[in-house]
Parts: C-alpha cells; sequence; structure tokens
C-alpha cells in the first residue's frame, strides 16, 4: 500500500487554498483591481462572512494583500505569490497546445 502523505494546511499552501472554487473568483475579481469587501460581496453573490473567510485564507497564504484606508479596507492579488502557481500551471501548456492541434486536424480531415 502507498503510504499517505498528510495534506498542507489550506491556509499554509497556496495550492490548497485556491483548490476551494469561490476563492479562485474572488481572485479573478480582485485580478482587475482592488476592492472592499462589500464589492466582493456584491459581484459574486457570497454571504459577507463566508467572503471575509475566503479572503483570510488567501491573505494567509499571501495571494491577497490589503490596504487600509480610513475605516475601510481594500483587497488586492499579490501577483508576485501567484508566480508559483501561473510557472506550475504553465508546464501544462503543451500538452493543451499538443491536443487542440489534434483536435483541428481530425476536424479538417473530416471535412
Amino acid at each position: 500500500m502507498i503510504g499517505l502523505v498528510p495534506r498542507a494546511a489550506t491556509t499554509s499552501d497556496p495550492f490548497n487554498a485556491i483548490a476551494e472554487p469561490r476563492r479562485r473568483d474572488i481572485l479573478d475579481y480582485l485580478a482587475r483591481c482592488e476592492r472592499p469587501v462589500g464589492d466582493i460581496v456584491a459581484a459574486l453573490g457570497l454571504a459577507q462572512p463566508s467572503v471575509s473567510k475566503h479572503l483570510r485564507v488567501l491573505r494567509d497564504v499571501g495571494l491577497v494583500d490589503l490596504r487600509r484606508d480610513g475605516r475601510r479596507i481594500f483587497y488586492r492579488t499579490n501577483a508576485q505569490a501567484l508566480r508559483p502557481l501561473h510557472e506550475w500551471t504553465r508546464r501544462f501548456e503543451r500538452y493543451w497546445r499538443n491536443q487542440l492541434t489534434r483536435i483541428k486536424e481530425r476536424a479538417e480531415e473530416a471535412k
């Protein structure tokens, strides 16, 4: 039997943190510009406590930064922290490019 490797905590591993689809939605929304929690809640249709919880996880792993302006808090993505995720997924670009090329070739042959 293969030994089980314990999974890293969601709050310490960016890959585990983005495994949650709502966190990816938040990152996608914040990619355009920084936003306060209320804007994220309204745009994504999530409850405020849920958004705050997800932002906390994303902050803990460094994928999101915050800026205070008086009593308001603005969140933004940390592009530098996203780099390792991008580099890892980029490894698979060749695979998808090859798959799409094959699909195109088969479609053209079927004509």
